[in-house]
C-alpha cells in the first residue's frame, strides 16, 4: 500500500488488527512503527521476526523515502532530518496516534532524528543495535575481533570510500556477521529491494553517516527508551549504546 508523505509516495504494510475482539468489547492494541535499517535496503529486513508482535500489538512495517519500493529520487532528500520528519508524516497520513517506534541500526538513527525533533509524539521508544554518534574505529576493531584482518579491511575499506563494488564485497563477507547464530536464516539478504544509491550517499565517516551526533539532542526525548543491542553486533557495537544511555541519563 502507498501514501503521500511529505511529497514522496511511501510504501507501507501492516500486520494484525488495530481493534480486537475482547469478550463483549473491542479492545484497542496499541501501533507499532518499525523503523527499518540501511539505508538502501525496504522493510523486509524487520519480517518476520517484528511481525511476532501483532498478537500484543497492530505493527506498521515502511520503506524509506529513496529506499526499497517508496519514491523520493533527491538524494537532497536522503537526510536524517527528512527521514525523522517522514516518519511523523506517515503516522500523521495513518492516523497513529502515541506510536510505540522500534527502530533498528539506521533506522535507529531515523527513529532518533524523529524523537528528538518531534519529542511529544511516541508513547515509546525502542532503539535496537544503533548509535547517536557512530565512532568508525570502533567498528572496525569489532568486525577484526569476529573476523579477523581481512573482514576489518573489507570493512573498512567501503565505509572510507564507498562504492558500488566495495558495497557487493562488503554484503558478501561483513553482514553475515551481523548475526552469529548459525540457527539464523540469511535469506533476507535475498528478499530485500536494494537501492545502493541512497547507501552510498549516506555511508561513511565522510558523510551524514559519520557527521551526525544527536548526543547532545537526547534530553528533548519525553518518552520512555529500551535500548538492545548484542554483545558481539560489529557494525553498532555495544559501546555506542552506551552513548545512548549515558546522554540520556545526563538529560
Amino acid at each position: 500500500m502507498y501514501t503521500i508523505v511529505n511529497g514522496a509516495r511511501i510504501y507501507f504494510d501492516v500486520d494484525g488488527e488495530g481493534l480486537a475482539p475482547d469478550g463483549a468489547v473491542m479492545r484497542e492494541k496499541p501501533t507499532v512503527v518499525m523503523v527499518h535499517g540501511g539505508p538502501g535496503a525496504d522493510h523486509t529486513v524487520s519480517k518476520p521476526y517484528f511481525s511476532q508482535l501483532t498478537d500484543i500489538a497492530q505493527v506498521v512495517f515502511y520503506d524509506h523515502r529513496g529506499n526499497g519500493r517508496s519514491s523520493g529520487e533527491d538524494p537532497n532528500e536522503w537526510n536524517l532530518a527528512q527521514w525523522g520528519d517522514d516518519l511523523r508524516g506517515l503516522c500523521d497520513a495513518l492516523g497513529i496516534e502515541r506510536p510505540i517506534v522500534v527502530g533498528t541500526s539506521f533506522g535507529g538513527f531515523v527513529s532518533l532524528a524523529y524523537a528528538t525533533r518531534h519529542p511529544d509524539h511516541a508513547a515509546g521508544l525502542v532503539l535496537i543495535s544503533t548509535a547517536a554518534k557512530v565512532d568508525f574505529q570502533e567498528v572496525y576493531q569489532a568486525f577484526e575481533r569476529l573476523g579477523g584482518p581481512e573482514i576489518a579491511k573489507i570493512a573498512q575499506d567501503y565505509w572510507d570510500n564507498p562504492t558500488d563494488k566495495g558495497r557487493a564485497l562488503y554484503r558478501d563477507r561483513c553482514t553475515p556477521l551481523y548475526q552469529r547464530s548459525l540457527s539464523v536464516s540469511t535469506d533476507w539478504l535475498s528478499r530485500v529491494l536494494w537501492r545502493n544509491e541512497t547507501a552510498l550517499h549516506f555511508n561513511g565517516p565522510h558523510a551524514e553517516h559519520g557527521q551526525m551526533d544527536f548526543r547532545g539532542d537526547l534530553h528533548r526525548i519525553a518518552c520512555p527508551v529500551l535500548l538492545m543491542v548484542g554483545e558481539e553486533d560489529p557494525i553498532t557495537p555495544p559501546v555506542f549504546s552506551e552513548v545512548i544511555s549515558d546522554s540520556l541519563l545526563k538529560s
